[in-house]
């Protein structure tokens, strides 16, 4: 394989084929997200308002084992695009036991928090406890969705995107199926109700997991985990968590604002609390795919800006945020055409359809926008440049839109939040394209 096709292939199709197999993944993992809660809406009500109170804690994690894993695909990126092969196998041995450890001091403390958490919304016992049901096996599998996405960002480091690309298919597809018969008992399967969606999403992880350790045993990818590369090395492990702390804070921060506004909504009625969660998980149903062609863009990049193609560097941004766009261009038609039936998914109750449509048409006028801040966000961290990224997503779900939730919501009540959103997204992301710009004006001497 040409190891070099990252910086000689034209732009463009070597973005598409790079990304086109995450945004088909992508789109099976955000199926897969509403399937998931399409089916526990059908055990009830309560059973959808546990899931969005955990949401927060679970995308923590998510966002722990990705942004580590960001970092681990720009450190390889990076000494791969600049021949120095021994760093990147230094880089992706480090980081793959770093994220073993993550994963075991999180499943430890994920579960310990969550009962003093979800007091913290409701003091409904029954919500509580089925909240402590699905999270308690959820959390335990923390230590396998760290591993798995370290395995992850090594494939698409070199890029070999279709190797991720079926590895996430394997592992949706796989809670897809277990989702319906483990929660409803169907055939020989046991009735676990909200523990049975739990337990599929476990299961599909450990599948994805178990397909990466296959295909890598029997790879001849061009970087290795290796035993003499476990020697200490400071400046490995300080790039790695240079960009992968920061990164981990940006996915980190929709936990926070997420726990945030749900603590201001159920003031008016948990009913808000649902839509707000049936949001998140619409969503991603247009966030993953933009994050998908992101994904692709990031070793594109970080390799060009490694071996010093700097005008490849700038037309890699923009022809990613032309596609980013265009998929929010089609979310924003969807959401104004279809918010009905897409709250209508996952509760009956007329109330909630008819605020839920409300809050879908109004945060939808910001999508489009908010493909600037995605894709800078994105393209600095595959430069490197971890902190500039957490100062954009830092304005995008705290300083920006929390504020601006408590303020309007005086004035128009809960769609007063549902306001914040567009608002911030438009002015976050001209604070995104101006740090992006300022970021690559020149080359950083640090990152080289």
């Amino acid at each position: 394989m040409n190891e070099n096709f990252m910086k000689e292939k034209p732009v463009f199709p070597l973005i598409v084929s790079m990304a086109l197999p995450m945004v088909i993944s992508m789109l099976v993992n955000s199926l897969y997200n509403i399937v998931d809660s399409f089916f526990v809406a059908r055990i009830s009500e309560d059973a959808m308002t546990a899931l969005s109170l955990v949401y927060p804690v679970q995308n923590y994690i998510n966002a722990v084992a990705i942004g580590f894993g960001v970092g681990m695909n720009a450190v390889i990126s990076y000494y791969l695009g600049a021949g120095d092969k021994r760093m990147a196998d230094i880089a992706t041995t480090h980081g793959t036991i770093l994220s073993l450890l993550h994963g075991i001091v999180i499943m430890i403390a994920s579960i310990a928090v969550m009962p003093a958490f979800l007091r913290l919304f409701t003091d409904t016992r029954h919500l509580i406890d089925l909240g402590m049901d699905y999270s308690t096996i959820v959390f335990s599998f923390s230590a396998v969705i760290m591993v798995t996405l370290a395995f992850e960002k090594i494939f698409q480091a070199v890029g070999r995107m279709k190797v991720t690309m079926t590895g996430l298919l394997v592992g949706c597809l796989t809670n897809i199926v277990l989702d319906p018969l483990l929660i409803f008992g169907i055939g020989c399967f046991p009735k676990l109700g909200i523990k049975g969606a739990a337990l599929a999403t476990g299961i599909g992880q450990v599948a994805t997991l178990i397909f990466y350790l296959i295909v890598y045993k029997n790879s001849d990818l061009p970087i290795r985990i290796r035993r003499e590369a476990l020697v200490l090395n400071k400046k490995i492990d300080r790039r790695l968590y240079a960009v992968g702390i920061p990164a981990a804070l940006n996915l980190a921060l929709p936990s926070l604002l997420i726990s945030c506004l749900n603590g201001l909504l159920a003031t008016y009625a948990q009913s808000y609390v649902v839509i707000l969660g049936i949001y998140y998980k619409l969503q991603t149903f247009i966030y993953l795919p933009a994050n998908g062609i992101v994904q692709g863009m990031r070793p594109i990049i970080g390799f060009n800006f490694g071996a010093k193609e700097y005008q490849r560097v700038k037309k890699i941004y923009e022809i990613t945020l032309c596609m980013c766009g265009g998929i929010m261009i089609l979310g924003t038609l969807i959401c104004l055409t279809a918010s009905g039936q897409l709250i209508g998914m996952f509760t009956d109750n007329p109330e909630t359809i008819r605020a839920g449509r409300t809050a879908l048409r109004i945060i939808s006028a910001g999508f489009v926008v908010s493909a600037v801040s995605v894709t800078s966000s994105g393209a600095l961290e595959g430069l490197g440049k971890g902190v500039q990224s957490l100062v954009i997503s830092i304005c995008r779900y705290v300083v920006i839109i929390i504020p601006a939730a408590f303020v309007l919501c005086h004035f128009w009540g809960p769609t007063g939040v549902w306001h914040a959103f567009w608002i911030a997204e438009l002015l976050t992301a001209g604070i995104a394209f101006t740090v992006y710009r300022r970021s690559v004006a020149k080359p950083s001497v640090s990152a080289s």
